[in-house]
């Protein structure tokens, strides 16, 4: 019976965290209009589940982080109470803050759960050093480096956009259709575009063409020809923010997916993989089930964005988060993204500062109201 409340907890804290989380790869593309709320949630989902599965590979130092292993006593890691004290310490958390639209760290939410769990256990043999060195530094600066990557990352883009003289109509032609090419060559002569590049890279086979790239600053030309590809910068930049929305998407999966499991694989008779399957399933009807507050907040009430910038916040967010999955760094996709999303906002000046302050108020009082749950489920199960 006790295992049973025991995976029931765990998988409330998964469920909790697919609703507080899911959202925040594809939040960009719902932000600027690219996508719908439900075309936004079912990509969301899929790519959290490719990352859920990944997580057996990529996110197994996290496993080890999470178990409570070096921060309470080794009796103490697996033991049923202590294991049921700190799911519900930390779903209890997450899902009140889902409630009120905030999002905030289920990283956090677990460090500040093995804590009081830890705390009413084992009083002072709690290592709460090691708590400082493997766990908080991590989550102190990655917020920060979002922050500061994805300011620099676009205003670096945009530097060189503007230096290029490329927008959003701007192409570039490959053809190997000689009369096309003198006809792009000449549309870009004649109405003064910025530059235009050729390269002749010899006869094919035929004997009876060559090839040209060029590229248009102002605007495509339209052409006939079949062995002419136009590739324009607005579907160029869709699809990187697209594809950058799907890789956050996934690096969350990994990043969060082994943390929870932990839980099971250390508290239970459940197999790794049983573990993860469960633990999916659990995150992704999160998501779909209870993603909606927090999705209007990421994707509305923070910062308005375009695609260019919601390219540079998703990329730095895939970026950080599949590095510190890689090296076992229990750094929370939450804390990433939503840094990226103010780093936005500090580059576009359209930062809503009272919901900025809202968020980072609701991040300040995660640990210790998780320590608090947790405490005391744990002194009542004692």
């Amino acid at each position: 019976m006790e295992y049973g409340f025991l995976v029931l907890a765990v998988l409330a804290l998964a469920f909790a965290n697919g609703a507080n989380d899911n959202f925040k790869g594809v939040a960009t593309l719902h932000g600027c209009g690219r996508l719908g709320f439900k075309s936004a949630l079912t990509y969301a989902t899929v790519t959290t589940l490719a990352g859920s599965f990944a997580a057996l590979l990529l996110g197994t130092h996290l496993v080890a982080t999470f178990s409570g292993k070096g921060l309470v006593p080794n009796e103490l890691v697996g033991e049923p109470s202590f294991v049921l004290a700190v799911a519900t310490g930390a779903a209890a958390t997450v899902l009140l803050a889902t409630r009120f639209g905030l999002p905030i760290s289920t990283t956090h939410a677990l460090i500040g759960a093995l804590v009081g769990g830890g705390l009413v256990a084992a009083g002072s043999e709690v290592n709460l050093s090691r708590l400082l060195s493997t766990a908080m530094l991590p989550l102190l600066i990655s917020p920060l480096a979002a922050f500061a990557l994805t300011w620099g990352l676009y205003q670096l883009a945009r530097r060189g956009r503007t230096l290029l003289r490329i927008d959003e109509h701007s192409c570039v032609c490959f053809t190997t259709d000689s009369k096309q090419a003198e006809l792009n060559m000449a549309s870009a002569n004649e109405v003064a575009y910025h530059t235009a590049y050729r390269s002749n890279v010899g006869s094919l086979a035929n004997g009876a063409a060559t090839a040209a790239l060029v590229m248009h600053v102002a605007g495509c030309p339209s052409s006939s020809s079949s062995r002419t590809l136009r590739v324009d910068a607005r579907t160029v930049l869709n699809v990187g923010h697209f594809l950058s929305a799907g890789a956050v998407g996934f690096a969350r999966g990994v990043n969060d997916t082994p943390k929870i499991v932990a839980l099971l694989a250390v508290g239970t008779v459940l197999g790794m993989n049983q573990a993860v399957v469960l633990v999916a399933v659990a995150i992704a009807l999160g998501g779909l089930l209870q993603a909606r507050r927090v999705a209007q907040t990421l994707s509305h009430e923070i910062t308005a964005m375009n695609d260019g910038q919601g390219f540079a916040g998703n990329a730095v967010t895939a970026f950080l988060v599949l590095v510190a999955s890689r090296f076992g760094m229990p750094v929370s996709t939450t804390h990433v993204s939503v840094g990226a999303l103010f780093g936005i906002g500090a580059a576009n000046g359209s930062g809503r500062r009272q919901m900025i302050l809202a968020i980072l108020g609701s991040w300040l009082i995660t640990l210790p109201l998780a320590t608090a749950f947790a405490a005391i489920t744990m002194a009542a199960l004692a």
